[in-house]
C-alpha cells in the first residue's frame, strides 16, 4: 500500500483498470459546458435478430408493453422480414429474421451486442417485473432500478427507472 493525503490515512494502490480509466477520463472527458453538441439526433433504431417473428412479437408487445409499429419485408434480404417496436421518446427497437439461414444462437462477442438498457418509468418498472415474473422470465432485479434478463432467442436487455441520461443517480448526459 501507498499512503496519500494525511499520515495514517494508507490508500489502496490503483489497479490497471482504475489507472486506465483515470487517464482515458482525463484525455477525454469534457464537461459537459465545454462538450460539443453531437452530431446525432438520436437513436433510430437497434435492430436484433430474431427467430421467431410471432414469438418475438408476442414478448415485446405482450410482455414488455412495447407497440408493434411495423412490419414490412427486409429490403436486403427476400423473404425476411424487418420489424420495430416503440420503446418511447422517438426511439425504436428493431428485428429481422433470415428464414433458411442459419445464423446460430446469441453469442456476446467482440463488438457485439451486451445489452440494450431501456429507460421506463419508475411505476412501470415494478409493473413490467411483475409481468416478466408472471411470464416466468429469468431475471435479475440490481440497485432496485435495474431488471436483467434475455428475450426468447438470448438477447440481454435491462429495463432501468432511472430517468434518460442518468445512471444510478450520476449525470452521465
Amino acid at each position: 500500500m501507498t499512503s496519500t493525503g494525511t499520515p495514517g490515512d494508507a490508500q489502496p494502490e490503483p489497479s490497471a483498470a482504475e489507472e486506465l480509466r483515470r487517464r482515458l477520463r482525463e484525455r477525454y472527458l469534457r464537461p459537459s459546458d465545454r462538450r460539443p453538441a453531437s452530431s446525432a439526433r438520436g437513436l433510430h433504431h437497434t435492430a436484433l435478430i430474431s427467430s421467431d417473428v410471432e414469438r418475438t412479437i408476442r414478448f415485446y408487445q405482450d410482455v414488455l408493453e412495447f407497440p408493434l409499429t411495423e412490419l414490412i419485408e427486409n429490403r436486403d434480404y427476400p423473404g425476411s422480414s424487418h420489424f420495430f417496436f416503440d420503446i418511447g421518446n422517438g426511439n425504436l427497437l428493431a428485428f429481422f429474421d433470415f428464414p433458411g439461414l442459419d445464423v446460430g444462437p446469441y453469442a456476446e462477442v467482440l463488438g457485439g451486442l451486451h445489452h440494450v438498457a431501456i429507460s421506463v418509468e419508475p411505476d412501470r418498472w415494478n409493473h413490467l417485473v411483475g409481468k416478466l415474473t408472471q411470464a416466468g422470465v429469468d431475471h435479475v432485479v440490481h440497485s432496485e432500478v435495474s431488471v436483467y434478463f434475455r428475450d426468447p432467442d438470448g438477447a440481454r436487455l435491462e429495463l432501468i427507472a432511472d430517468p434518460l441520461g442518468e445512471m444510478y443517480g450520476d449525470k452521465v448526459l
